[in-house]
């Protein structure tokens, strides 16, 4: 799909295809919609950023909290959506040894304590010692940093995810 035929979609199969390109939160896609014709596939992913950014903090959280734990019981359940199962997979999260899969359980939850949302990270661009380090180390962040780095994972995942979309075949409506 180019960016043509993004523009040609309508209301309703633009939000179908798109609506997933940040985790769980179609009204984005369904928002930026309204911006189209897009001139690039980077006109689209800077028009979803700009909705991001103009946010207010509890709706950038909002956003956070719409991402699964990683490695947490929606991928143990099958109940994550397609694109994390896929990202999880391809980090290694179904993976992990009983001592790594307690230690992420833990930190998960220490994280989520401290900030009130889930960890979120590019999992695409990681692999699992990766992830479990920056879990720790990204614990230390004060509150406002860590939202801020959440939003900026946020957007590398809908970027690769508007890639993949546009670069390749288009689920058939």
């Amino acid at each position: 799909m180019d960016i043509s035929a993004v523009n040609a979609l309508s209301y309703e199969e633009f939000v179908n295809i798109f609506g997933n390109v940040v985790e769980k939160c179609p009204l984005i896609t369904a928002a930026v919609w309204t911006s189209h014709p897009f001139m690039s596939i980077n006109a689209l992913k800077a028009e979803i950023n700009d909705f991001i950014d103009a946010l207010p903090e509890s709706g950038k959280e909002g956003i956070l909290r719409c991402h699964p734990d990683l490695a947490g019981r929606d991928l143990h359940s099958g109940a994550l959506t397609r694109e994390s199962q896929e990202e999880q997979a391809r980090a290694g999260m179904g993976e992990l040894s009983p001592a790594e899969a307690s230690r992420m359980a833990r930190l998960n939850e220490k994280y989520k304590e401290r900030f009130g949302f889930p960890f979120v990270i590019c999992a695409r661009m990681n692999d699992k010692a990766r992830i479990l380090r920056e879990l720790s180390q990204r614990l230390q962040n004060e509150r406002a940093a860590e939202i801020a780095r959440g939003i900026a994972e946020v957007k590398k995942i809908c970027r690769l995810r508007l890639q993949a979309l546009v670069l390749s075949e288009a689920p058939k409506l």
